[in-house]
């Protein structure tokens, strides 16, 4: 069963000129080629995605904007109270659309993606889209709005 992130789910380290509505973390799972959350500037940015119950990730998508991609991500895991390092990526410095089989076993419940340095000079991060595909192993999260499991195949609400 594939599984999309839920926005409200997400945390980031910063917002370019705290400018929310142009470029928040909402635009990281909107599906518009239009938007996109970009950081401001700055060393190590990332993104916590709170799952609405435990999952297993099978793939990582991330879109970058050339030019402000990372160099290197860590994936971090949580699943009760402690961050563990998962894997560390090596995306390419392009638009395209990348995807990263991390071979995550591990059950998690949040997934932290740590930008460790970015192309960009002044250390912007821009994403126009994070999706994580993975399988979920229990029902909603009450904390996240109660929300109903999705339909087989179906991206989460």
């Amino acid at each position: 069963m594939s599984l999309s992130l839920l926005s409200p789910g997400a945390v980031v380290s910063s917002v370019l000129n705290r400018d929310v509505r142009h470029f928040g973390k909402q635009h990281l799972f909107d599906g518009s080629e239009e938007t996109c959350w970009n950081s401001d500037q700055g060393t190590s940015q990332w993104v916590t995605l709170e799952f609405p119950g435990p999952v297993k990730v099978s793939q990582l998508h991330i879109q970058f904007q050339g030019g402000f991609s990372s160099r290197l991500c860590t994936l971090e895991g949580e699943h009760g109270e402690e961050l563990v390092k998962i894997s560390e990526l090596d995306p390419q410095d392009s638009h395209a659309m990348q995807i990263s089989f991390p071979r995550m076993a591990t059950v998690l419940d949040k997934l932290k993606i740590t930008f460790g340095s970015s192309t960009d000079f002044f250390g912007r991060i821009v994403v126009y889209h994070l999706g994580v595909l993975g399988e979920r192993l229990s029902g909603g999260c009450p904390h996240l709005g109660g929300l109903s499991p999705p339909q087989e195949g179906s991206p989460v609400p």
